[in-house]
């Protein structure tokens, strides 16, 4: 079986909190262990990517500029990601792009020369695990408040978090449908050539709970 070569993860309520069509850099607030995640996989030279729904650019409530914006907040408090896949379609547009259609795993995935049998995708829904699939990739859910039961109930892998997701797939494909590395964040990080900032501050439950579905 190939290594993994690529890991793409979903952006909101994968990488960052969950605002809803956020076009505000200022509130972008890295969830716990997503920059020693990345982090991690660079320091083992696997490539990095993002593919993200933003359907709040079709409904008028976001523009182009604000989601670069806030991608680039990301890179400079997470990244940087090799490559930025973003579907600006509205959920009834019939786009090949919108997860969990395959378009933005597999556009990821050519930029950067990278197989999709040799990708992972990180997210908390199961669009995200779907998109994965259909694209001939291997899928990982995160599951947060916001994410439905069922969609925990039938993916083919669920981690707790991102942090053990990302250490789950160092050697390989992920195995086994519950990932698990009790390994603690030190002993996971001693490979790294240089170190790693310390993670933002989480925002309360309160604050994460507002998060909305529609992306």
């Amino acid at each position: 079986m190939s290594p993994v070569r690529a890991v793409l993860f979903d952006r909101d309520g994968t990488l960052v909190h969950d605002v809803p069509y956020n076009g505000d850099p200022e509130r972008v607030r890295p969830v716990e262990g997503a920059r020693e995640a990345v982090a991690l996989l660079r320091a083992h030279d696997i490539r990095t990517g993002v593919v993200t729904n933003q359907s709040g650019v079709a409904r008028g409530l976001i523009s182009d500029a604000d989601v670069r914006h806030v991608n680039r907040r990301i890179d400079d408090l997470v990244g940087p990601f090799d490559v930025w896949a973003i579907c600006p379609h509205g959920p009834d547009d019939g786009c090949r792009c919108r997860k969990p259609q395959p378009g933005l795993v597999l556009w990821a995935a050519g930029r950067i020369c990278t197989a999709p049998a040799d990708c992972v995708v990180i997210g908390d829904i199961g669009a995200d695990t779907e998109a994965a699939e259909r694209a001939g990739a291997h899928g990982i859910l995160v599951p947060n408040a916001q994410t439905r039961p069922q969609e925990t109930a039938t993916a083919a892998h669920v981690a707790p978090d991102l942090l053990t997701a990302v250490r789950a797939v160092l050697a390989g494909p992920p195995e086994g449908r519950n990932l698990a590395d009790e390994r603690p964040v030190g002993a996971a990080l001693r490979t790294e050539t240089a170190p790693v900032p310390a993670p933002e501050a989480a925002p309360s439950r309160a604050a994460a709970e507002t998060r909305g579905r529609p992306r």
